[in-house]
């Protein structure tokens, strides 16, 4: 079994996508029953869909967790779970990064067509989605977050610098969410081609860019963790209900927002030593 195990330690994180992807998608498959895909919203925004999807990430980082590091490895994710004594600045910047760059973005296009209002202008049931938004968010959040940065993210920083990190995770993210922006007409037209590859790799890897930069001076698996739940939100509750040209247009240009501060973060970090390379080397 040495070899094995050694061989699994060499590509752990390829291990690890792909468990990810074969629980997720398989799990997804088998709440959505025959035909699963491509999936209605209906389907999609069901519980059990949730939960299917969100299996993976989790599953996969406590299980590889378990076999290559056994119980070290668990106090080490619970540590960096719950390290929240961390400059108020860092909990800023992981809440609100996500709420600004969407602000930025429909306030910009608001400027040219005044069709761009946030989603929660425009609901007929703001209770309600501020509801959905908070209760899936934290959920969605929590389960990501213990596979993405708890178990990929330190693995790929012994190797790799935080834009290399971030850019390769957020496609490997970016594809991952496949299953749910694939939509019946999606490849029949060119602009549901279009809407589909920037939904998956226009914003996702600078965003997670942002994400393992948070991590890195921080150290906390918390943080991140209000970060996505931020996104989350301010996704289901700042993104303007808007479909067809007008969404592509909307998450270019929130894309475009996000890649210029993701760059630049990590521009300003380059050459920099790791806050906590060694603690996140151990992990």
């Amino acid at each position: 079994m040495k070899p094995f195990f050694a061989f699994l330690e060499r590509h752990a994180v390829s291990a690890y996508v792909v468990l990810t992807v074969l629980i997720s998608w398989g799990c997804l498959a088998l709440a959505l029953g025959p035909h699963a895909f491509p999936a209605t919203a209906e389907q999609l925004q069901s519980v059990t869909a949730g939960l299917a999807i969100l299996a993976g990430p989790a599953l996969a980082a406590l299980l590889l967790t378990g076999i290559l590091d056994g119980a070290h490895g668990y106090r080490s994710l619970r540590s960096r779970l719950l390290r929240w004594r961390v400059p108020l600045g860092w909990y800023a910047i992981g809440i609100l990064a996500a709420p600004v760059v969407a602000s930025v973005a429909s306030f910009g296009l608001r400027l040219f067509a005044p069709r761009y209002l946030p989603a929660i202008v425009t609901s007929g049931d703001k209770g309600g989605l501020i509801a959905t938004a908070i209760a899936s968010s934290i959920m969605i959040g929590l389960f990501e977050e213990l596979g993405w940065t708890g178990f990929a993210v330190p693995r790929l920083r012994r190797r790799h610098d935080v834009l290399s990190t971030g850019l390769l995770l957020g496609l490997v993210w970016g594809a991952w969410h496949f299953p749910l922006f694939w939509e019946g007409g999606t490849f029949a037209t060119s602009l549901g081609l279009a809407l589909l590859l920037v939904r998956l790799f226009s914003w996702l890897p600078p965003f997670r860019t942002l994400m393992v930069w948070v991590h890195d001076r921080t150290d906390s698996l918390l943080v991140v963790v209000l970060m996505h739940v931020s996104l989350v939100m301010s996704t289901l509750l700042l993104q303007p209900a808007v479909t067809g040209t007008s969404l592509l247009v909307y998450i270019l240009v929130w894309a475009a927002v996000l890649w210029a501060a993701s760059l630049a973060v990590t521009a300003a970090a380059a050459g920099r030593e790791p806050a906590r390379k060694a603690r996140q080397g151990a992990a």
